[in-house]
């Protein structure tokens, strides 16, 4: 494989988009021993809470979910073209606990995929369902469920959590709940920022101080809740010193994003896919993409002049709209670099429903490009627009991830799908 400072990248498969779904397809062709190569601007990552939805919430409607593999074969009957419908359940299952198995041996612990939905803790204050949960984070959905009493701690100058709000909304359904405000030792008055905070407490000196605070401020509860700051790289080990420091049960709260469980899984993707052979072309926007008889070649560009990377293969994981995969003009939403067919409302008008709130979500959620059974997208002929594309994650069309609490497992599964296929075309 060429070297990432070289101007021109051979590699096997070409992957647009650095996201969750460009990422796990990077690491799932590792496995497989397809060399590839991440191309795209830094995707969504950091603005994750960190959780792993399957299914979360019902669709049309505002009631969890507590069985979420029931869930989804409810949405094989009722929404065939749901990206989640076109992946066999076992495949779901088996992407997730793959990723989430990485992700432990990198030294950020997750739970295995079960067969229950978890009520994780949202930053302010809210339960919300999900599969899978950092380690850091599992002792404060136990703690609540069990009602012992909890002490949520905050911390002077911190933006973008306050235990006060988180009590005031969940304190009705865990009595046991109350809240303390401290000042984090060894960083200067003033404003603080949840990613430093979490780097401070990689030195053993900080942990220390915090610890003494922490005794304090428990009093005579044994379970203490912290905004997610407990340190940014192998958060395990931080959790576990300072706990074995403590003599109390602590556990993490995303605050408001971009947070650090998003940045921690991040920088662990940025960091442990090279290892894993993975060519990462960091921070540069394709510009071009073309096929011929060859192969794919995608043009990018940065200060010093273009860059090409050569592939036989390329997956298109760019994301919607905040990441640059769609685009919403004028004449309705385009995908901007093959110009393939979006799949959307007839037009502007029927994007959006009247409430913003309507609990039916909004038409314009669901626009995306359509793919055939191998996760190959569909040209204007409504036949694969190149045997060599395929296409994973929220540009999928049939989705509205964020009301149905679904955007990880639509990116990891997808993901695995579309790797799948593209080994078969490839060997």
């Amino acid at each position: 494989m060429t070297p990432l400072h070289a101007r021109d990248i051979e590699t096997r498969l070409a992957i647009i988009g650095s996201g969750l779904a460009g990422c796990a397809a990077a690491l799932f062709a590792a496995e497989r021993g397809i060399a590839c190569a991440v191309t795209g601007q830094t995707g969504a990552v950091a603005y994750t809470t960190g959780y792993l939805d399957l299914l979360g919430r019902e669709d049309g409607t505002a009631r969890g979910i507590d069985d979420p593999w029931a869930a989804l074969e409810g949405l094989r009957a009722t929404q065939p073209r749901h990206p989640l419908a076109r992946v066999p359940a076992d495949d779901v299952r088996r992407s997730l606990e793959h990723f989430t198995r990485f992700l432990t041996e990198q030294g950020l612990a997750y739970t295995a995929p079960g067969t229950r939905n978890l009520a994780a803790l949202s930053p302010v204050g809210t339960a919300k369902r999900t599969l899978c949960v950092p380690r850091t984070m599992v002792a404060g959905a136990e703690a609540m469920a069990l009602g012992q009493p909890c002490v949520i701690v905050d911390f002077e100058g911190l933006k973008g959590f306050s235990g006060r709000e988180f009590v005031a909304n969940l304190g009705p359904r865990w009595p046991g709940l109350s809240t303390r405000r401290i000042a984090f030792p060894g960083l200067p008055p003033g404003e603080l920022h949840a990613e430093v905070m979490a780097r401070a407490l990689e030195v053993p000196a900080h942990r220390e101080a915090l610890a003494v605070a922490l005794r304090e401020a428990a009093g005579t509860a044994r379970v203490v809740g912290l905004p997610a700051i407990l340190g940014m790289h192998r958060p395990d080990a931080v959790h576990q010193a300072l706990q074995a420091l403590t003599g109390l049960t602590l556990f993490e709260i995303p605050t408001m994003p971009p947070a650090v469980p998003g940045i921690r899984l991040r920088e662990l993707l940025e960091q442990a896919l090279p290892q894993r052979g993975v060519t990462m072309v960091a921070q540069h926007k394709v510009q071009q993409l073309g096929f011929d008889a060859a192969g794919a070649t995608l043009t990018l560009a940065d200060a010093f002049g273009p860059i090409h990377v050569r592939a036989q293969a390329v997956l298109l994981a760019s994301g919607r709209f905040l990441s640059g995969g769609l685009e919403a003009r004028p004449e309705g939403v385009v995908e901007p670099l093959l110009g393939l067919p979006v799949t959307q409302p007839p037009c502007r008008a029927d994007w959006y429903r009247e409430r913003y709130t309507d609990a039916a979500g909004h038409p314009v959620h669901r626009a995306g490009l359509e793919v055939d059974d191998r996760m190959r997208p569909l040209g204007p002929s409504g036949r694969p627009f190149d045997e060599r594309l395929f296409a994973a994650g929220s540009i999928l069309a049939h989705h509205d991830w964020i009301r149905t609490r679904s955007g990880a497992a639509i990116a990891i599964a997808t993901a695995w799908a579309a790797v799948g296929s593209m080994a078969t075309l490839l060997h």
